[in-house]
């Protein structure tokens, strides 16, 4: 886990990579992720904006040598072929073409993203708990009944819908079937949208919204939880009784929704997602690694300060998260940590969903301080450490800008080279390290 995928279900989002990410290290940005149950993916297109405005160099966009009308015709018959009625798909594609843009947002690759204290702090508004708990007391009634249907905590459930879509106010304004469309037919990751854009047929012939209603992300994430079509189909639900699953104008379905994937994704009512631990002097920072848990109890007796929040949690099993490195806070993560990140595989999006949750009831702030005088390395610049890591012996994987496993425990590796604590934390002093080749 503490992968960083490159801005999640966006199309980061395609492949999710693996689950804690460094924000800061490599662009962990909350996405618009595929997910497929029960590994639910949800996306958020307007609630965590990471990236400056500056872009790496895009190439031109060349579209595929097969016409876009003879594309839909092969697809019609593919889809007619598996169910959907002639109506729904030509109701459907009904004057549409490419959309140029949905390209260029698949193929842009940040270059800066911001640091991990910086997204939570945008993520963790005042406004955003203000809003939060006002809407937990309006929909108490709603919450109570999710809660005792799914066991899911209404915290965290509020926290997501405010993360994904501001609480229903920013859902995407992009057709879902052009935008998938255009990703199924030019050709750079046809796979997933293919499989969405089937989806999203079944869920128009199903009746549950028409085809100009159905909005969302230009990677195809839908109403107020964000869901992809294929997770809609798997985990929507209609909560209100009206006979229609409806995430997009319905809080009481979108809510009950995403519950249903947290549910299906494991989670356990009234256990904390991450507790804010303090660790002790000389400890051994590689244990800061996702395939590393142990019950919290063992933690303990590693020296690590859990507080009194950990004490019914002594079984539970636990892994070490240091979001900016040994020098900023850390966390132990638990089970129900893993089952956000299945929503959004962002460790920096999970751990504002548990921060978030908390601030409802007075609870989530932090002890500890951000090492504000670092700033996070760029993607170009991440490219260069991982070539720099290669050339000095390690083997940190493709040269992607993306800090995942391989690449954490190469940086470990040459760390502990160094003698200096082995987080496995890209900086710019280890950059700088390595093009002296030292």
């Amino acid at each position: 886990m503490f992968d960083a995928p490159a801005t999640s279900l966006m199309f980061r989002s395609l492949a999710a990579t693996s689950a804690f990410t460094l924000l800061s290290a490599c662009a962990d940005a909350p996405a618009q992720k595929p997910a497929s149950a029960p590994q639910p993916q949800v996306s958020q297109p307007a609630s965590a904006p990471i990236t400056t405005s500056a872009l790496s160099a895009q190439a031109p966009i060349v579209m595929p040598a097969v016409s876009f009308s003879a594309w839909r015709d092969a697809f019609r018959r593919e889809a007619l072929s598996s169910g959907i009625d002639p109506d729904t798909f030509d109701r459907a594609f009904a004057g549409i073409t490419p959309d140029p843009s949905v390209i260029s947002a698949d193929r842009s690759q940040p270059e800066f993203t911001r640091p991990v204290w910086e997204y939570l702090e945008g993520a963790i508004s005042p406004y955003r708990v203000r809003k939060g708990q006002a809407l937990m007391t309006e929909h108490a009634a709603t919450l109570d009944a999710i809660e005792q249907r799914f066991g899911v905590d209404r915290e965290p459930l509020v926290a997501i819908w405010g993360m994904e879509s501001s609480f229903g106010q920013f859902m995407g304004d992009k057709s879902v079937i052009r935008s998938l469309a255009t990703l199924a037919y030019e050709g750079r990751r046809p796979a997933f949208a293919h499989a969405q854009l089937l989806a999203a047929l079944q869920i128009l012939q199903h009746g549950d919204i028409q085809p100009a209603n159905m909005l969302g992300s230009w990677a195809g994430a839908m109403g107020q939880t964000q869901f992809i079509p294929t997770t809609y189909n798997s985990h929507a639900v209609d909560f209100d009784g009206d006979g229609r699953r409806n995430i997009w104008s319905s809080s009481a379905d979108a809510l009950a929704s995403a519950a249903h994937y947290l549910q299906a994704s494991g989670w356990r009512k009234g256990q904390p997602a991450a507790l804010q631990v303090q660790l002790p002097q000389g400890f051994d920072y590689a244990q800061a690694d996702a395939d590393i848990r142990r019950p919290v109890a063992q933690w303990q007796a590693l020296g690590v300060q859990t507080g009194a929040q950990a004490a019914s949690l002594s079984g539970e099993s636990a892994s070490l998260l240091l979001p900016a490195g040994y020098r900023g806070p850390a966390f132990l993560v638990l089970d129900n940590f893993r089952a956000i990140l299945k929503y959004n595989n962002s460790s920096s999006y999970a751990l504002a969903v548990s921060l978030l949750g908390e601030r409802f009831d007075g609870r989530g702030e932090l002890t500890a301080n951000w090492p504000r005088d670092e700033r996070p390395l760029s993607r170009s610049e991440r490219v260069e450490l991982q070539e720099s890591l290669t050339a000095a012996g390690y083997s940190p994987g493709a040269p992607d800008g993306i800090i995942g496993a391989n690449t954490r425990k190469a940086i470990r590796g040459y760390q502990q080279r160094l003698g200096w604590p082995a987080d496995g934390y890209p900086n710019l002093e280890l950059l700088m390290q390595l093009r002296e080749g030292r």
